[in-house]
Formats: C-alpha cells, sequence, structure tokens
C-alpha cells in the first residue's frame, strides 16, 4: 500500500501516460510574441495559423451538416424541402425532353463576370500582328535565334532556393545555373549579351523562402518582375512521377488574353526551344486565372486509346506580375511599360489586367 501511495504521488506512471489524451499543440495561454527569437516566432506563428485554419474547418463543417440535420425553424425545413422538390422537378423535365431539353444555365463566376478590358488581343488584328512582328521577341519567333536561358539567385542564397534553381534548369532546356558571388546585375547583364544568352532569370528570396523573379529578355529587354508564391519542390509534390527527362518540353499557355497579358506569355514562350519533342510527353504549362500565372509541369501517359493521365513531376509555383519594364534591368533610370499600384488598379474585383 505504501508503495502505490508513493507511486501514485510521484505522478502518473507509464501505463497512464499511454492512456492520457493527446495534449494540444498549443496551450490556452499560449502567446508567439513572447518568443525572442525571430525566426523561431515566425515558424511558431504559421504552425499556430495551420492549427487555427484545420480547427475553423472542422468547425465549419459540422456547423453545416447540424443545420441540414436539425434546422434551426420550421422556415428553414420548408425552404430545404422547396429547394430539393425544385431540383428533381427540373431534373425529370430534362429526362422527358431528352436531346430537346434546353442547355443548363451557367453558373456565374468572377472570370465570365469579368470586367471587359480595351486591350484584349483579337488574333486577326492586323495592328497586333504589326507589333508581334517588329518586338523584342520577333527573332525569335522567326528563327533566328536559339534559346539560351543563364538562372541565377541573389546573393548568397540558401538551400531551397539553390534546389529550386536546379530543378527549374532541368524543365527549361538549355539554361544554365551560376551564382552571383557579389556581382551586379548591370554587370552581369553585358556579360549574358557576349556570350549569347537570350534570357537572364534571378530568383530572389526572403528568409530562406524564394519570394521574387526577375526575367530579362536579352539583348534588349523587356524586363519582368514578378512575386513569387507557393513555391513546392519535387519531393514535397504528392504522386509525384519520375525525374523529368531531357526531352524539349510542350509548352501551354493559358489565358493571356490582353495586350499586356500578350507579352507576358510570348516572354514566356520564348524560354523554350521552338521544336518540342513529343517523344518524351512533357508539357509546361502557364495558366493564368485572376492575374495569377500557375505553372506546373506535367508528364502525359495514354492508358488506352481514349483515355489519358497525367503526372506531375514539378516544381510548382505562382507567379503575380508586379512591373514590366522596357529595356534590360535599370532599377534607377528605367522606364517602366506597367506598375501593378494595388489601390489605384485593384478597386473592383472583376478586374484583370492579363
Amino acid at each position: 500500500m505504501a508503495s502505490g501511495a508513493a507511486g501514485s504521488a510521484e505522478g502518473p506512471g507509464p501505463g497512464d501516460a499511454a492512456r492520457a489524451p493527446e495534449q494540444a499543440l498549443f496551450p490556452p495561454g499560449f502567446s508567439v510574441s513572447e518568443i525572442k527569437n525571430k525566426q523561431r516566432r515566425h515558424f511558431m506563428f504559421l504552425r499556430w495559423k495551420q492549427q487555427q485554419r484545420k480547427a475553423s474547418s472542422v468547425t465549419g463543417i459540422c456547423r453545416a451538416a447540424f443545420n441540414l440535420l436539425f434546422p434551426a425553424n420550421q422556415s428553414d425545413v420548408c425552404l430545404i424541402q422547396e429547394k430539393l422538390a425544385n431540383k428533381k422537378k427540373r431534373r425529370k423535365e430534362r429526362e422527358a425532353l431528352g436531346d430537346k431539353a434546353p442547355p443548363k444555365p451557367v453558373p456565374k463566376t468572377i472570370e465570365n463576370q469579368r470586367v471587359y478590358d480595351e486591350t484584349t488581343v483579337d488574333p486577326n488584328d492586323e495592328e497586333v500582328a504589326f507589333d508581334e512582328s517588329t518586338d523584342e521577341f520577333a527573332p525569335y519567333f522567326n528563327r533566328q535565334t536559339v534559346p539560351k536561358i543563364l538562372i541565377t539567385t541573389s546573393d548568397r542564397p540558401r538551400g531551397r532556393t539553390v534546389r529550386f534553381c536546379e530543378q527549374l534548369s532541368t524543365i527549361i532546356p538549355n539554361s544554365h545555373v551560376y551564382y552571383r558571388r557579389g556581382l551586379a546585375l548591370k554587370r552581369i547583364i553585358p556579360q549574358c549579351i557576349s556570350r549569347d544568352f537570350t534570357d537572364l532569370i534571378v530568383i530572389n528570396e526572403d528568409r530562406k523562402i524564394p519570394n521574387g523573379l526577375v526575367l530579362s529578355h536579352l539583348p534588349d529587354g523587356p524586363t519582368a518582375h514578378f512575386r513569387m508564391s507557393s513555391v513546392r519542390l519535387r519531393k514535397e509534390i504528392k504522386r509525384k512521377g519520375k525525374e523529368p527527362t531531357e526531352h524539349q518540353p510542350e509548352v501551354i499557355l493559358n489565358n493571356f488574353t490582353t495586350r499586356l497579358g500578350h507579352s507576358i506569355g510570348r516572354m514566356f514562350a520564348s524560354l523554350f526551344p521552338h521544336d518540342p519533342q513529343f517523344i518524351g510527353r512533357q508539357v509546361a504549362t502557364f495558366h493564368n486565372q485572376r492575374d495569377y500565372i500557375f505553372f506546373r509541369f506535367h508528364r502525359y501517359i495514354f492508358k488506352s486509346e481514349k483515355k489519358v493521365g497525367i503526372q506531375e513531376l514539378g516544381p510548382r509555383f505562382t507567379l503575380k506580375l508586379r512591373s514590366l519594364q522596357k529595356g534590360t534591368f535599370d532599377s534607377k533610370f528605367g522606364e517602366y511599360e506597367w506598375i501593378h499600384k494595388h489601390r489605384e488598379m485593384d478597386t473592383s474585383r472583376r478586374k484583370f489586367h492579363l
């Protein structure tokens, strides 16, 4: 009895610890601001936000299911029953009409309710065709130049940025990775031009995470500055395929409809060779949606004569255009064609620029 009492006084035993419920990641009185280390405080804040997001999503699902099963009052019950009856009625009418049934109404989305942009490009416009035949990318589209890309980083890049540049070089054919070693871009650009590079890509980082991309077309520009987010390396992608091969990929440019978007699309297209090697079955996709450019790299697989599957190879990232500058990179005296001004341009959710 004495030994048992002493054991209980000292604390719970191993069996009690196994049966004890798992403690929360953050106690109720936890405050992130009490952590003095800046990086540790930022890391713990991200974990706290992730926990809050999970809790709110689970709570929302439970609340929606509860409201559906146990409505608050009789009017809610009548409304739900009316919606279900109307849906059932419409389904029976469509089945009765068969092929003569009217088309389903298109749901309203931000994309199809987009505010019309007067700079939207018409493929048959003679003025657009003339501008394309005389712009900085005309030598590439006339097959007078072969893309040769230099990929570099900000000063003293960390491991994640270095790995991202290495994986980016496996996607873009004829690309070379070099490190800055403290050189300014104004000194790097003339050296690139003398070595017949056609494009320069600079990956910037903040707190060891890639957060910016500068793309400069050589030798006469233009230069685009993008904000980069949602970077995922190959090892971080679930159900990914095998490593990409050295075949030249196909390129898909989707939804670049305005004059500005057309210029950005031509800039991305000039990074890749003209003749893709279809035997490699690799596709690089730049998909523009609400002015966010989503990049994905896939390999497609023919499962049968009618079914095709895709495997993501990685990496993946998202770009947001911040500015487009005439000529090569010049932070002091450069002339800008377009600059994203948040307060002036983002007045409507249905207004897009690309």
